[in-house]
């Protein structure tokens, strides 16, 4: 009689640890789903990062987003820039005066870069009638002393623009003009820019598509027509 009740008490302690250790393991779940969804809201990649280091952030590079968001350049005329896009031809920033103007700094391992690119060709078709005009600015690496070296990763940067359908264009060599726009520290970094040349927002990391909406419209909105 005492054996059997030792051992249905010892099945009811092993059925309660079952359950706490279930219960726990749910808590950690919940908890970790949690911090993706955060990170989902703004992600950062160091610009520096070497390819397929699409890292979820920290606690510090999500505070260092939020502060890098109200860059000093926010309320300054944007500078001009020209590069070559995928064709070999110049573009200006200066050609598109009188346009609201997205200039989105990313690259081909950005893994956030990759879930924000899809926001801003939808946001390009729907906003060109107002005369929105997106302009991606390609931070991969670029071999330039190596002919041979040059010429695949900017074809690699074509196909990844074409399996994008990537419906704007698309510049290189971000490093060129990076410090002019407060260095790029991290991917993606976004400016929003009225129809006066004006930088009216900018985010850096992925931000919410809504806030990505929100900025654009503040673009379309503000500066003279020219």
């Amino acid at each position: 009689m005492r054996r059997n009740l030792f051992v249905l008490s010892a099945m009811v302690i092993a059925l309660a640890l079952m359950i706490a250790a279930g219960v726990i393991n749910y808590a950690h779940r919940r908890l970790g789903d949690r911090a993706r969804m955060q990170g989902e809201q703004m992600q950062l990649v160091p610009a520096n990062a070497p390819p397929g280091a699409s890292t979820p952030p920290t606690a510090a590079d999500l505070a260092d987003a939020e502060d890098a968001s109200t860059t000093p350049l926010n309320g300054q005329q944007a500078p001009n820039f020209t590069l070559q896009d995928l064709k070999g031809q110049s573009i200006s920033l200066a050609g598109f005066k009188g346009h609201p103007v997205v200039v989105d700094f990313w690259a081909t391992w950005c893994g956030p870069c990759k879930l924000e690119i899809p926001w801003l060709e939808q946001l390009q078709n729907q906003y060109a009638g107002q005369g929105l005009q997106v302009i991606g600015i390609s931070a991969d690496d670029l071999d330039k002393g190596d002919p041979a070296k040059l010429f695949t990763e900017k074809r690699e940067i074509n196909d990844f623009a074409t399996r994008m359908h990537i419906n704007y264009p698309v510049l290189l060599d971000a490093d060129a003009i990076a410090d002019s726009w407060g260095g790029v520290d991290a991917l993606p970094t976004t400016f929003f820019i009225d129809r006066s040349g004006k930088i009216v927002a900018s985010t850096v990391g992925l931000a919410p598509r809504d806030e990505i909406v929100s900025d654009i419209q503040k673009a379309m909105s503000s500066g003279a027509k020219s």
